[in-house]
């Protein structure tokens, strides 16, 4: 159905146009009319007509003022011009702003109805063509689609020999050099799992980032297994590591910030092989990532890793950096501070050894490794104020020395809060497993009461008391039955319940693990 809007000063010469286009036929209809150019431009954005029936001469903005507002909008209406006066340097004005129609007053109703119907057959067959070239277009992207994952998937599988760099150079018009392979896998949620519409979803949008990201590469995306998917980066220069660290990096940076704007209740975590300038050798590349997001998913801080044998431009292994993480921020943890100024001192002197290393990279490692820091501190419950501003510099040393001097300080920080607030904090849980341990009570919720992370709030139970969370509020209970035994009128389901078992044949068998006895026969040895 085309859109028809009417504009003419002159109120009976709009009804009639009006009329006699409604009743001509089903595929056009008038959706208004405006009595004057102002109205005219108003009324076109918002009704977005197909075609308009325009006035010439109009007081205030005339016809040919109003088609020059309405296209400087919106190319695509057509206009039919109508008017009482014919010279040419009307027909001029308005046939310099592409306008092809041009009749009369008075207008006979087979000259509307002409006109109509060749401006018309001019729009839809416009729009066929414009589907006929969607429709091939979507075709061809499928076609392209459907190739590449057939292709990726041999180029995972087996090295490939049947076709160079230098021939995808030629397809695709550009000269690639080199390519590597990333590795995303979408995680569920925690205690979660994903739909299968969700992956398709997450696939789709991956695809769609991934296409208006290029910055000297191409992107081919393979096929999703499960929830991971391959992507093949084909460079367009000549990457050395340097290139392809900031390259890649620059990458997974923009995929991280995305999705974290996008609605996926998931987790996005990256593995990244190394660069190789022969197609037969991306398998490489592929096991590389594999391994690395491998190692990746047993250290949930972390959202990306390079994997290989090398990090990029002589960095230590992927193995060597998770460990010295590890290993540091358990040392943190632990407030153990010549242990963390002796690792951090010892991962600093092997990044200095290393040759061609550069300040960018310096910079980035440090980022990363106080983003770690950073989130471990927020999981334990720890407010720390200070911050670590590192810029770039030609002095790496100044660098190391200023990491090294802010390391110092959270350790110090950790050190004072573990001797003091951390007591505190434990005592405050206790205090409120004794309150409510006839109820339902979990680690979470008594974490959440102190402000402290569960995983921490279970590390503290187990350092300081030599018993989990779990046995000790089984302790407390088994402590308060054992109190409610001496009343030979409360039934043992009755006791049960009361200690915040639902249980009975449960509370039973706990019973009996802990003292020995079962509720019986501790009731008849006891009370007399």
């Amino acid at each position: 159905m085309l859109k028809i809007l009417i504009v003419d000063d002159e109120i009976l010469e709009r009804k009639a146009l009006t009329k006699i286009i409604n009743n001509s036929s089903e595929n056009v209809t008038v959706i208004g009319e405006a009595p004057n150019g102002r109205k005219a431009i108003e009324m076109a954005e918002e009704h977005k007509p197909d075609i308009i029936f325009m006035d010439i001469k109009m007081p205030g903005i005339d016809g040919v003022q109003a088609v020059k507002e309405i296209k400087r909008n919106d190319q695509n209406i057509r206009f039919i011009m109508v008017s009482a006066f014919n010279t040419f340097e009307y027909a001029k004005e308005v046939m310099q702003q592409g306008v092809k129609e041009y009749i009369l007053k008075p207008s006979r109703k087979q000259d509307i109805l002409e006109s109509l119907q060749r401006v018309s057959s001019e729009i839809i067959g416009e729009r066929k063509q414009l589907e006929e070239q969607l429709y091939l277009k979507q075709n061809l992207e499928r076609a392209v689609s459907i190739a590449q994952k057939e292709w990726m998937s041999s180029l995972i599988l087996n090295p490939v020999h049947d076709i160079t760099f230098d021939e995808w150079s030629q397809l695709l018009g550009v000269e690639i050099t080199s390519g590597y392979i990333m590795l995303l896998s979408l995680l569920p949620p925690e205690k979660g799992e994903l739909l299968p519409l969700e992956k398709q979803n997450w696939y789709l949008w991956l695809k769609d980032v991934l296409k208006s990201y290029h910055k000297n590469q191409e992107v081919l995306l393979g096929p999703m297994t499960e929830s991971q998917v391959p992507v093949l980066f084909l460079c367009k220069q000549t990457t050395e590591k340097t290139h392809f660290r900031i390259n890649a990096q620059a990458v997974t940076d923009h995929l991280l910030a995305q999705f974290q704007k996008s609605h996926f209740q998931a987790e996005l975590r990256i593995g990244i092989g190394l660069p190789y300038c022969n197609v037969h050798e991306l398998n490489k590349s592929y096991h590389e990532a594999v391994a690395a997001l491998n190692q990746l998913l047993k250290t949930p801080n972390r959202k990306y890793l390079f994997g290989g044998k090398q990090g990029a431009i002589g960095l230590p292994t992927t193995s060597d950096l998770l460990e010295v993480e590890k290993k540091l921020l358990d040392a943190l943890r632990q407030g153990d501070l010549n242990k963390a100024m002796f690792i951090f001192d010892s991962f600093s002197a092997n990044l200095m050894n290393h040759e061609g290393i550069i300040a960018s990279v310096v910079k980035k490692s440090f980022d990363e490794l106080f983003i770690l820091i950073s989130r471990m501190l927020h999981d334990l419950g720890i407010r720390y104020e200070g911050s670590l501003e590192i810029k770039e510099s030609k002095e790496i040393k100044e660098m190391f020395d200023k990491g090294k001097s802010y390391l110092l300080s959270i350790v110090q920080h950790i050190q004072v809060w573990r001797t003091s607030h951390a007591k505190g904090m434990l005592h405050k849980a206790k205090e409120y497993i004794e309150n409510h341990y006839a109820n339902s009570i979990t680690l979470e919720q008594v974490a959440d009461y102190v402000e402290l992370s569960p995983y921490y709030l279970s590390k503290l139970f187990k350092d300081r008391f030599g018993m989990t969370f779990i046995d000790y509020v089984t302790e407390i209970r088994i402590k308060q039955a054992k109190i409610e035994m001496a009343d030979a009128s409360k039934s043992f389901k009755e006791i049960c319940y009361s200690v915040g078992y639902k249980d009975p044949n449960y509370f039973s068998r706990v019973f009996k693990k802990q003292t020995g006895l079962s509720p019986s026969e501790f009731r008849r040895e006891t009370v007399s």
